[in-house]
């Protein structure tokens, strides 16, 4: 009883903590959306919504940090990296360049409003479930990756409530080989 009494504080600054993220990141994800659809270039919608993501871990007190940053190419790769939450494709849009395109599943594509604002800033969005699609999407990407984008992967293509990696679907890694661009891979921790 007397250990509850000590951990109320605690709890309470915990869910107050919880609430002002919540808010910091509705507000920054709004100001996101009205930015990304806006009547501008791509470049400048994915800095925008890089800024956005930035801005959010800022605001919210929990710093993003890319090490060894010197390791990322300034042209054309393949940036694979662990997918452990919701909130892991914000923290690859604030930490990497704005210059990079993800590949989602297409299943993202038809959320509302995070479909329309992946559509805005230049997602791919590959099928994973239709070879033919599939297909047609790994070509897309490889003629992309051909013409100087870089994209950002999450090859195990979602994520589990276990701990530690799943198993990786091998498009990152063949796009990848098929443009022969570099692979870089990233880990996000924390």
């Amino acid at each position: 009883m007397v250990a509850n009494l000590k951990r109320a504080p605690l709890r309470l600054l915990e869910t107050v903590y919880g609430l002002y993220a919540v808010a910091v990141f509705l507000i920054c994800g709004l100001l996101a959306f009205a930015l990304v659809l806006l009547p501008l270039g791509i470049t400048a919608r994915r800095h925008m919504a890089h800024f956005a993501a930035q801005a959010f871990f800022r605001l919210a007190g929990m710093p993003v940090r890319l090490l060894d940053a010197r390791h990322l190419p300034a042209g054309p790769c393949v940036v694979v990296a662990n997918h452990a939450s919701y909130l892991d494709g914000v923290v690859l849009k604030a930490a990497l360049p704005a210059r990079f395109s993800f590949v989602i599943k297409k299943e993202v594509s038809r959320v509302p409003l995070a479909g329309l604002v992946l559509r805005r800033i230049g997602s791919e969005f590959v099928d994973r479930f239709n070879r033919h699609a599939g297909g047609l999407d790994a070509r897309r990407l490889i003629k992309a990756a051909d013409a100087g984008q870089a994209h950002a992967f999450f090859p195990e293509g979602t994520f589990l409530a276990q701990p530690g990696l799943g198993k990786f679907h091998t498009g990152a890694f063949a796009i990848a080989a098929r443009a022969e661009l570099p692979i870089v891979p990233i880990v996000i921790r924390g």
